[in-house]
Order: C-alpha cells, then sequence, then structure tokens
C-alpha cells in the first residue's frame, strides 16, 4: 500500500507565478525594497502571501480535513504503485502541495493503478505519465 506521507532528501525547487501589478503599487514595493524592508521584490510578495495565509490558516486546516486532501509533498514511486498493483487497489490521490511520481513509473504502470488525481499546488510526473493520467487529473 503506498504511504500516506514521504519526504524527499532536498527540498524541491519553487514554483514561479506571473502577476500583473500597478505601477503605484510596484512603485511602493520598490521604496520598500530600496529602504530594506525586503531584500528583493519577490520576499515581499513572498512575506505578503504568507501572512495573508496565515490569517486563513485555521479555514486551511478544516478544509484539508474535510476534503481528506494529504499536506506537504507525497511521493509515489515504483514500489508503492506495484504494491498497489498487487493489492488490486486504485488511489485516489489528493494532495495540497507537492505529489511527485517517480521518473521510472511507466504510464501503464500509473494508469493501472492511479484513478484520480487532485492536486492543489504541483505536480511533478514525467510528460508521457502526465499525458496518460489527463483523463485524471481534476
Amino acid at each position: 500500500m503506498p504511504k500516506k506521507s514521504a519526504t524527499l532528501a532536498t527540498k524541491p525547487a519553487d514554483e514561479k507565478i506571473t502577476i500583473n501589478v500597478g505601477c503605484v503599487d510596484l512603485g511602493q514595493i520598490d521604496l520598500l525594497v530600496q529602504e530594506g524592508f525586503y531584500s528583493n521584490r519577490s520576499d515581499l510578495v513572498r512575506t505578503a502571501i504568507r501572512n495573508h495565509l496565515a490569517t486563513h490558516a485555521e479555514t486551511v486546516r478544516s478544509t484539508v480535513a474535510r476534503k481528506d486532501l494529504a499536506l506537504g509533498i507525497q511521493h509515489y514511486g515504483v514500489a508503492e504503485l506495484e504494491a498497489a498493483k498487487a493489492a488490486r487497489e486504485k488511489l485516489q490521490i489528493r494532495v495540497l502541495g507537492l505529489a511527485v511520481i517517480a521518473r521510472d513509473v511507466s504510464p501503464a504502470l500509473a494508469l493501472a493503478t492511479i484513478e484520480s488525481i487532485t492536486v492543489l499546488g504541483a505536480l511533478h510526473a514525467s510528460a508521457p505519465v502526465k499525458a496518460a493520467l489527463a483523463g485524471r487529473l481534476r
């Protein structure tokens, strides 16, 4: 049976997002950076996001529990998927954070063992596995 929780030896790379900011807001951000409050624009944006998420932490916690989401990094390797296949189990992957399907997992094994995938955050898998599972992504 696949593990509900796993850790990776190294921290995964941050995901990049793009935002549009008005000129006045951008000027204020640059002023705060120039005055030394933040090391750069990204530092200010990350800090603002973390502070805003902290104000909604209880909502996130209760929603994670209600929707039965695994929180953090979840890794699915060949051994876990082969065990699910042997047990005739189909996985319903539900992750808030990062879901990783190992590079050596074949599209056939993924299709045989993964019924559905819901990821709020990021999914790291090979392009062939992502293509094979496209109809099962929620």
